[in-house]
């Protein structure tokens, strides 16, 4: 019995250590697997080439290479071959939409890397570099091209008219972007802004910005500051828009000082008017009929030659813009003959009373010294 027990007993031993060496074996495959190396992401521009590289890493040589294939997959998912390399039937380009722009780098199962040219925004996507290998099976590595675009950037203003309610005065575009850009407004003007976004069918965004607000005339020649921020911009992009606001004519009229009295030569009087657009025509009229025949008009000039009673009255200074038209009036006083020769006297007694306090002052201030 014993012996029996004896001579099947060692039998165990070996199978077992048999199945851990098989066990790490595998695990040893396993490890050493061979690997597709690719670069993880890459960046391009439309125009541009990129190169999408990709190795096998055969830790063993052990693994025999039988074909290696590019396969795109877009956004929708649609996974498509674009380059097959064969040894024995040589290279394949089987898309269309890549023909003549990829090519391989490398006549070479081992590094099949591969350049696309002339690139466009719908070629953004996963590759793949598949490998069929035996006797493993198939090997890949995927590589993501994200497609950038800088942005088309513009900005302009809108000429509005002052008013009560709130309107567009300026207006900022950051158009076919990828990634989309961002749009901010710097302005000290109290308005505010709303932004559009357009999604294009290349995956590029347009972006557009409108400024708003109440313009008043003091607005007009304000600036407001569009800046645009995108991945592809070394620096912001940074526009001023000055703002254009129509207005009707704000009228004055300067230089009438009170003091027209008979006989006065060369009083004048300037319309001054403040407008956007500017002012078309300047009329002077007088609010008692025609001009005084002492009166001459040049432009906004308005000048009394010899002032007499002709004179004692309203002027009106209308100006017009292509808004339309506003005015402003002064009534002149004329002061007759009597009461410049009362002033005078007047001025002769003061003149008089004057001098008399300044000699009784002197004489006071002779005898002071005297007696000391």
């Amino acid at each position: 019995m014993a012996r029996d027990y004896a001579a099947r007993c060692p039998v165990y031993p070996v199978r077992n250590a048999w199945l851990v060496a098989v066990a790490v074996l595998l695990a040893a495959q396993e490890i050493g697997a061979p690997k597709v190396q690719v670069a993880e992401e890459l960046e391009a521009y439309p125009t541009e080439s990129v190169e999408l590289s990709c190795q096998f890493n055969d830790g063993g040589g052990l693994t025999k290479l039988t074909q290696v294939s590019w396969i795109w997959e877009p956004s929708d998912g649609h996974r498509d071959n674009i380059a097959v390399y064969h040894p024995v039937y040589g290279q394949s380009f089987p898309n269309v939409a890549f023909k003549d722009r990829v090519v391989f780098l490398h006549n070479s199962l081992e590094n099949p890397s591969i350049r696309i040219s002339n690139l466009r925004m719908s070629d953004a996507g996963r590759y793949t570099c598949e490998y069929a290998t035996y006797p493993t099976g198939n090997e890949q590595g995927t590589t993501t091209l994200i497609m950038l675009s800088k942005p088309k950037n513009s900005a302009n203003g809108v000429t509005v008219q002052a008013g009560t309610k709130s309107v567009v005065v300026a207006r900022c575009e950051a158009a076919d972007a990828k990634p989309a850009a961002t749009i901010e407004w710097l302005a000290p003007v109290g308005g505010n802004h709303s932004t559009s976004t357009t999604s294009g069918p290349d995956g590029t965004v347009t972006v557009r910005s409108e400024y708003r607000l109440v313009p008043t005339p003091a607005d007009n020649g304000r600036e407001v500051i569009c800046r645009v921020n995108q991945k592809t911009q070394k620096q912001p992009w940074v526009y001023p828009i000055k703002l254009s606001v129509e207005y009707l004519p704000s009228v004055s009229i300067e230089g009438y000082d009170h003091n027209w009295y008979v006989g006065r030569s060369d009083a004048t009087l300037v319309c001054l008017a403040n407008a956007n657009p500017e002012p078309t025509t300047i009329t002077w009229t007088a609010a008692s009929g025609p001009l005084p025949e002492t009166v001459v008009v040049e432009g906004n000039k308005l000048t009394v030659r010899k002032v007499d009673d002709a004179v004692n009255t309203t002027f009106i200074c209308e100006v017009k813009n292509r808004l339309g038209s506003s005015r402003h009036q002064i009534t002149t006083v004329v002061i007759g003959l009597a009461f410049v020769r009362l002033q005078r006297e007047t001025e002769k007694e003061r003149d008089g009373r004057k001098k008399q306090s300044q000699l009784a002052s002197s004489y006071g201030t002779r005898k002071k010294s005297e007696n000391n």
